[in-house]
């Protein structure tokens, strides 16, 4: 078996909805210029707040992706 190099990444997804779903927009987002993403790890989750109510839902991911063998 062949040895792998990774790359780590910080990606900050956001969204009005959900956690969930800023992590789901910020890998949908990345998986276009970036290939062979391979695990994402949520790091951080917050908040912004506008006029006393949630304005909008932040997730930062580590994600990974393997470096290409061009060997």
């Amino acid at each position: 078996m062949a040895e792998s190099t990774y790359k780590i990444i910080e990606l900050v997804g956001v969204s009005r909805i959900s956690w969930e779903d800023a992590a789901r927009s910020a890998i949908a987002v990345a998986t276009k210029s970036i290939r062979d993403l391979r695990v994402a790890e949520v790091v951080k989750l917050d908040i912004t707040i506008e006029n006393d109510n949630i304005a909008a839902y932040r997730a930062r991911l580590k994600a990974s992706f393997k470096y290409l063998d061009l060997m």
